[in-house]
């Protein structure tokens, strides 16, 4: 099997043995679970997508390893085509769950790791290269969900991962022996987690050779011994108990994350692609950086999308759709989509190949599409909350709508335009409410690394000293003199 359908991947993930607690308690079906159900339906339009002959050219490639047709979200990137063709699905897949569905990060994680560990082997003579190859033929026979795991607790901030009072507040390696190593720690904020197969560890941040034990690249089965998951609160996350008051009642909002917990975890050497090596951990985070930070203008494009057309319903039910002001602001709108858009096509277009072949984006234009994301995304909601009115925070709740006594004068005083019902109002509103709240502004801000982790990359990448040369020739200076 090469490709899964949606039904397929919900069986295989009823076979996994979890070990998940939400709220205090520990889940026993994440299927079936009415906290996850939503994350576990976004997943599955991936699989689901492949099988779709529109979107064929998207969500399905040719492997090079095998020449069998995969899920692109399995696939090494081998030309800037299959960039391009990355965002564009990114869009499209937002497009129709309106929220995250948690495949992108594993999918980044496993192109960093493949160029990352070829040019290790050729400057070590280890063979970290043939390990991940032969893992990733089996997430892309098995077509597996793979959760990029990179984000450590960090503790205190101003110190190294070795300085800490706690040792574990960094994933690090605690024994190593003839069968592999043994590992410790947790990741944080990790997308899809509790519905992905594999979990593809990598080090958060540059080492020297006092950390060198952090200094850790592995695979690791979800339900591995050792791996506890405990599920994220999120926004209004009560409300996926029932059904309109979540806005996005199928998919729900953002990717499910979680903190899990690696309690001296065993991983076999086959499944080991960093031990020790310090002096790549920063190659491999930079890496991994670029491919996450190039997703944000396809996937918060197709999201923006949905929150554009939900803005334009509810204008058009609150009866202020032809007003001048309204129409400027969805244009605005409209304007910093396709800004976010642009800029991940770019930095797409502008990819080139590493020394594996695996085709690697710009990276100054990855963190500029980012960084725009930070700020961007926020005058988008601000502009949806601003046309829908304030009645998105206070309405009453969905069991007040259907209550047999004041259920009457929740229809009757919020109601919009005379053809329009109550509820469909309510829904659209519910929408809005929920893709411009908290926990979905703060993946904006902080998903793939936090607005300063980018400036510093952006700086890291801008060859000032060039700009600076080609100033010096047209003011009339020697470029090599002050």
């Amino acid at each position: 099997m090469t490709l899964k359908t949606g039904e397929a991947y919900r069986e295989s993930l009823k076979a996994l043995k979890l070990n998940v607690y939400a709220n205090g308690e520990k889940i026993e079906s994440i299927v079936d679970h009415p906290l996850i159900r939503p994350h576990v339906n976004a997943a599955s339009m991936t699989y689901d997508l492949a099988h779709d002959p529109s979107c064929e050219d998207l969500v399905t490639v040719t492997s090079h390893l095998t020449g069998r047709k995969i899920n692109r979200f399995t696939h090494i990137h081998q030309s800037t085509d299959d960039l391009l063709k990355k965002v564009r699905m990114l869009r499209m897949i937002s497009q129709k769950t309106g929220t995250c569905y948690q495949r992108c990060v594993g999918f980044d994680a496993l192109n960093a790791v493949y160029s990352v560990t070829y040019e290790m082997d050729q400057q070590l003579g280890t063979d970290y290269h043939q390990r991940l190859k032969h893992f990733l033929h089996d997430v892309q026979e098995n077509d597996l969900m793979v959760a990029g795991s990179m984000t450590d607790p960090k503790g205190d901030r101003s110190l190294k991962p070795s300085q800490q009072a706690d040792p574990d507040l960094y994933v690090h390696i605690v024994e190593k022996n003839d069968r592999g190593i043994v590992i410790r720690g947790a990741k944080a904020h990790m997308t899809g987690i509790v519905n992905s197969h594999e979990m593809l560890v990598m080090p958060t941040t540059a080492l020297g050779e006092e950390d060198k034990s952090y200094a850790v690249s592995c695979a690791i089965p979800t339900d591995a011994p050792g791996v506890i998951h405990i599920f994220g609160r999120q926004t209004n996350d009560e409300r996926k108990y029932g059904q309109i008051d979540q806005g996005n009642a199928k998919f729900g909002i953002v990717g499910g994350e979680a903190l899990t917990v690696l309690e001296n975890v065993f991983v076999p050497w086959e499944r080991v692609f960093m031990c020790e090596e310090h002096e790549w951990a920063g190659v491999l985070v930079e890496r991994f950086a670029s491919y996450h930070r190039q997703n944000y203008g396809g996937c918060k494009g197709g999201v923006s999308d949905i929150l554009i057309g939900a803005t334009a319903t509810i204008a058009e039910y609150n009866g202020t759709a032809k007003a001048s002001h309204v129409k400027e602001k969805i244009t605005e709108m409209v304007h910093l989509t396709e800004t976010l858009f642009s800029g991940s096509i770019a930095c797409s277009a502008q990819g080139s190949p590493t020394l594996s072949g695996a085709y690697l984006v710009d990276p100054l234009l990855a963190n500029v599409v980012k960084q725009n994301v930070t700020r961007l995304i926020y005058e988008i909601a601000r502009l949806a909350q601003d046309i829908a009115g304030g009645f998105i925070a206070t309405l009453p709740s969905e069991k007040d709508l259907v209550h047999p006594e004041i259920g009457k004068y929740v229809q009757k005083y919020f109601k919009g335009v005379a053809s329009v019902s109550t509820e469909n109002r309510i829904r659209i509103a519910r929408l809005i409410e929920n893709m411009t709240g908290g926990t979905a502004l703060v993946e904006s801000m902080h998903g793939a690394g936090s607005p300063q982790a980018q400036r510093v990359m952006i700086m890291r990448q801008a060859n000032l000293e060039n700009k600076k040369r080609l100033a010096k020739i047209l003011a009339g200076i020697n470029p090599d003199q002050n």
